[in-house]
């Protein structure tokens, strides 16, 4: 499921990418309204594992450096 932020589905970035095989990057991204940086990881992404590349990530962190210790957290409570 797309967060209410996200641009396009993976079938729209799938376009795009396409697109991309014949024109300029940012000349793709200009008329589609993403950034070129956007756009460019989304190639790279790409040809990088195929269609799978495109689908939605997670935007959640993959780790917490400055998390409180489970010791802490177990004294307070």
């Amino acid at each position: 499921m797309s967060h209410a932020s996200a641009p396009l589905t993976a079938a729209g970035r799938l376009r795009l990418v396409t697109r991309c095989q014949t024109r300029p990057i940012a000349h793709v991204a200009a008329e589609a309204g993403v950034s070129r940086q956007c756009l460019s990881k989304w190639v790279n992404r790409y040809r990088a594992s195929g269609d799978a590349g495109l689908l939605d990530r997670s935007s959640a962190p993959h780790s917490s450096p400055s998390q409180t210790p489970d010791g802490v957290v177990e004294l307070i409570e």
